[in-house]
């Protein structure tokens, strides 16, 4: 069955569509829920809400995008939501103080060898807050500065500044991890 028909069975309360439509995304989804939130019940339980309000919102999806970015946008919106309540704050930044900071396009972010992927995760877990968010939004999960400003309430200004600081204070963390001198 192609997806538009899933979809268009799942907004008449097709049960089977519904968990095939869930089938298809749980595992992924979970894995994003689980980038933001280190708990795996938790992340469990921001996936299962995450699909009870797209099957009830369902009517609301236009098709502007796939079902599957629609998706992990609540998913996104609802792991920060939890991380929200869990009084985990964001830093409000001024935008008078903020300065762009536009990297150059050509610009290329490459990784030492010798640094695992769980090097590379413990470095972004070990970024303060308002720099985390917006690294993992950006460079794990693809969203764009408008998106992120949305997410996040921010301004597109603080999202770009965010990364830029986020992104130095990454790379030094791996260059220490690298050298030895972290742990």
């Amino acid at each position: 069955m192609f997806q538009v028909e899933i979809i268009e069975k799942c907004k008449q309360n097709n049960r089977k569509a519904q968990l095939q439509l869930y089938n298809q995304y749980c595992d992924g989804m979970y894995i994003v829920a689980k980038r933001f939130l280190k708990d795996s019940a938790e992340a469990e339980d921001v996936v299962q809400e995450a699909f009870i309000k797209a099957f009830t919102k369902l009517h609301q999806y236009k098709a502007e995008v796939t079902f599957g970015a629609w998706l992990k946008r609540i998913v996104v919106n609802k792991s920060i939501d939890v991380l929200k309540a869990k009084k985990q704050r964001f830093v409000d930044l001024e935008e008078v103080q903020l300065k762009t900071v536009d990297t150059d396009s050509q610009e290329t972010w490459m990784v030492d060898d010798s640094l695992t992927l769980e090097d590379v995760k413990e470095a972004i877990s070990a970024l303060p807050d308002k720099y985390q968010y917006v690294v993992m939004l950006y460079l794990i999960e693809g969203y764009d500065h408008q998106e992120i400003s949305e997410i996040l309430n921010i301004s597109e200004v603080a999202s770009r500044t965010q990364l830029s600081r986020g992104k130095v204070k990454l790379q030094d963390l791996l260059k220490s991890k690298k050298n030895g001198t972290r742990y």
